[in-house]
């Protein structure tokens, strides 16, 4: 994953997406990594709804989809 720019508010979440995108895909996710929690949102729309799991159930997803 490499980190999308960042913005000058410190405090903001640090969203990463998969180097396998690109950016004139149709398609993406971006993750970012909080105290306690893992979030994760359509990069077409930052702004807009996000998905919140817990730091364990993440791990958990990536382990199960890793090994599609």
């Amino acid at each position: 994953m490499a980190p999308s720019p960042s913005s000058e508010d410190n405090s903001a979440p640090r969203w990463f997406k998969s180097t396998h995108s690109t950016n004139d895909g149709p398609d993406c996710v971006e993750v970012a990594a909080i105290p306690g929690a893992v979030l994760v949102h359509d990069s077409k729309d930052p702004q807009g709804p996000c998905l919140v799991s817990s730091p364990t159930s993440w791990g958990d997803f990536v382990c199960f989809a890793s090994r599609r």
